[in-house]
């Protein structure tokens, strides 16, 4: 492939116009401030007479300042790593025309901006993490959260695993990293305590809740909006005190696994009421029991993936027999024969029940319902 044509850079007179090596440094100063988002937004709007502001990727305001001046001009603050292409925000500028010209550059300096604070905040968040882990381990850490405030966990995982080698292993840790400090970062700008750490291969947070439905919801579309890969989270209920951690992680992580979609959010306390049932290996007899007897027909699994079929699915046989493309009394013909193999009838809601649970106990293992072999 040809080499992408160099971009459009200004001529040697453009750049030595007067003033523009104080503009470019005084917006390198105001990124380089304690609050680089508030100082860079607070500039352009004194500079330009118009308006600025910059959101956080899942929509926040983290900084604003001025009053429209101008049509409003929204770019995306993103840059490309390992992980992939990540956005950190937004900038959004109304401005009189005379200052289009300084939006491009504006934002080149916002994402800066967001940078900067992601590097401050990084150094912050590797105190938090020393003691989560420390609570997660079960250990009375030296400094941190000993009260009897009310905490939740979080806990978050990549729909997909990494792929071989040893680099896509590293980009995976990478963008976990990110996912961890994207969701601090959620929690901090809605003036809420959180610790985060990356455990296992997937990223957990701690904070004390005051609407645990609206943040847990909130905070899995943070997430989503910093990446461009599916994420599941899962979410522990109200515990009484972060010395009661390791026990709402353990829910989170149960929530974590209930969850089937490759983009959803699971609460403990929302889950499915059967999940740790399913999740426990109690059901592991009925579920080889069923199989096994099913096996017996030895059909190339078309009855078990019928049975399955029909377990799910609520309306008349004639419309199950062509979602599935079969006749209708082929469809039939394998029902009845799977209640020889099963010694029952499926109108019996207790041999009903039993199936449910047995195949369900299998998709628990990895194992999903098939769809029916014409």
């Amino acid at each position: 492939m040809p080499d992408a044509p160099p971009p459009e850079l200004p001529s040697a007179e453009g750049l030595a116009l007067p003033g523009v090596a104080a503009l470019l440094s005084t917006l390198r100063g105001a990124v380089a401030g304690a609050q680089p988002e508030r100082e860079l937004t607070a500039l352009l709007a004194r500079l330009t007479g118009g308006f600025a502001e910059i959101r956080a990727s899942w929509g926040d305001v983290v900084a604003s300042a001025g009053r429209a001046a101008g049509p409003p001009v929204t770019l995306r603050l993103s840059y490309g790593d390992t992980s992939g292409e990540r956005q950190v925000g937004t900038l959004t500028l109304a401005v009189p025309e005379a200052w289009a010209a300084l939006v491009p550059v504006a934002a080149e300096y916002a994402l800066l901006a967001r940078l900067q604070s992601a590097a401050a905040g990084a150094a912050r968040r590797r105190v938090g993490e020393r003691t989560l882990d420390a609570l997660l381990s079960g250990a009375k850490p030296e400094s941190g959260p000993h009260g009897a405030e009310p905490i939740a966990v979080a806990v978050a995982a990549f729909a997909r695993s990494p792929a071989p080698g040893s680099a896509a292993r590293t980009a995976h840790a990478h963008a976990l990293d990110v996912l961890a400090a994207a969701g601090e970062g959620y929690f901090l700008e809605r003036g809420l305590t959180a610790h985060s750490t990356v455990r296992a291969g997937r990223a957990v947070w701690l904070w004390h809740p005051a609407d645990l439905e609206r943040e847990a919801a909130g905070l899995h579309a943070a997430l989503t909006a910093s990446t461009a890969q599916d994420v599941r989270v899962g979410v522990s209920g109200t515990h009484p005190g972060s010395l009661s951690a390791r026990d709402a992680e353990r829910e989170a992580r149960h929530a974590l696994a209930a969850t089937r979609q490759e983009r959803a959010l699971t609460t403990y306390h929302a889950m499915d009421p059967l999940y740790a049932l399913l999740a426990g290996g109690a059901l592991g007899t009925l579920r080889d029991q069923v199989r096994g007897r099913l096996a017996r027909l030895d059909d190339g699994g078309r009855v078990e993936a019928t049975l399955r079929a029909y377990l799910g699915f609520s309306g008349p046989l004639p419309d199950l027999a062509q979602r599935l493309n079969i006749h209708v009394n082929t469809l039939r013909y394998r029902l009845r024969r799977a209640e020889e193999a099963l010694g029952g009838n499926l109108r019996d809601p207790a041999l009903l029940a039993r199936l449910y649970l047995a195949f369900e106990a299998e998709g628990e293992s990895g194992v999903g319902a098939e769809e029916a072999r014409p």
